[in-house]
């Protein structure tokens, strides 16, 4: 590697205000806003919008989506063009 090129790597948090869930992980990111961890140390925080925490997926809370529903309702409004309708 090249030296002088490559930004920082250091341990940086990550916080998901919505589900209250903060990670300490290592990172090129950068922030001006720092935390107290539980080890005692100040590090920088970055908050994110969603993560493992609060996404739906992860935590199993996704909605069931209604395609039959949705197929009906454009037919209806559109027609089927398939048999000439």
């Amino acid at each position: 590697m090249k030296p002088g090129i490559h930004p920082a790597y250091r341990p940086v948090v990550f916080r998901d205000r919505a589900a209250d869930f903060a990670f300490l992980t290592r990172s090129t990111a950068t922030s001006d806003h720092t935390v107290e961890w539980r080890d005692g140390n100040t590090y920088p925080v970055i908050d994110v919008e969603i993560s493992s925490a609060s996404h739906p997926f992860y935590t199993g809370n996704q909605r069931v989506v209604d395609t039959a529903g949705r197929v009906e309702r454009f037919e209806r409004r559109y027609g089927d063009r398939r048999r000439g309708r």
